[in-house]
């Protein structure tokens, strides 16, 4: 696996960030292959064309259901933060409740978080860091230095496909299945700036801000596509610098292709505007 360094630049956003990673190093601090078909596949004729139009194809389909799945190690221990929900790929909206892993013993710390991902900003509820429970938190991606592809414990899946727009150096692996669909396995890296420049306006500003906070561009994946072009599954690798080097897997899941979906932004009065702890 093919890694690399990344440091967060300070900015807006950095407390949100900060949350998210002290609930990682607590969890952490407290816990103790793909099949690949036979010799009948067939790659498609360009590899990295077929994974750059991944986005659109999904844009094409409408909606999704989503799971999602980050994976932090540090020190040889790993903790996973779990999400699902749904997402309008068209309207480039979307919602998950995000689980935080438990303690060491088992037991729930935390309540689930409720996102909502709009073009430019997160909605989280249930944040904590002083929040009231009732309230919302809203973070301006565009500002945040991994443009929410770490912060929110789940890469946006809008994000996570678009920045699939910036594939190179990809290379079709064989047949195998998702969630018992037949689909195509490719694996590559991705170049954020590269993605940034081609991808939807609803996404482009937060990878603009992931491509000058991240160190390096290049991102390792390895995405999953159906005899359609969607994207069913991608699995991202980055690691950052943050008190220790922190190894991140973040990995999509997508089904129930079509099923709609509702996202209802909060008032204005139920947004939090007071300070985030760290």
């Amino acid at each position: 696996m093919v890694v690399h360094a990344h440091r967060w630049r300070p900015g807006r956003g950095e407390a949100a960030f900060a949350v998210c990673i002290a609930l990682a190093v607590v969890a952490l601090s407290g816990c103790g292959g793909d099949a690949v078909a036979g010799d009948d596949a067939r790659p498609a004729d360009d590899p990295a064309a077929a994974v750059r139009g991944a986005a659109d194809a999904l844009a094409k389909t409408g909606s999704a259901r989503a799971r999602t799945a980050m994976e932090m190690a540090t020190g040889g221990t790993r903790v996973t933060i779990r999400g699902e929900g749904g997402v309008d790929f068209k309207n480039r909206m979307g919602q998950l409740l995000v689980m935080l892993p438990d303690d060491a013993k088992g037991k729930a710390e935390h309540r689930p978080i409720t996102e909502l991902l709009v073009p430019g900003a997160l909605y989280m509820k249930n944040r904590g860091a002083g929040v009231p429970d009732d309230k919302w938190v809203r973070v301006d991606t565009t500002a945040l230095a991994d443009g929410n592809l770490v912060t929110g414990g789940a890469t946006d899946p809008m994000a996570a496909a678009e920045l699939l727009r910036g594939a190179q150096e990809v290379t079709y692996v064989g047949e195998t299945e998702v969630a018992g669909t037949k689909v195509r396995h490719y694996r590559g890296t991705t170049d954020i700036a590269r993605a940034a420049a081609a991808a939807s306006p609803a996404v482009k500003g937060a990878l603009e801000a992931a491509a000058k906070g991240f160190s390096k561009d290049a991102v390792p994946f390895d995405a999953y596509l159906d005899e359609e072009g969607r994207l069913r599954k991608v699995r991202h690798r980055f690691t950052y610098v943050n008190n220790g080097v922190i190894d991140v897997s973040s990995t999509t899941l997508l089904y129930g292709f079509g099923t709609p979906v509702t996202v209802v932004l909060p008032q204005e009065g139920d947004i939090y505007a007071g300070k985030i702890a760290d």
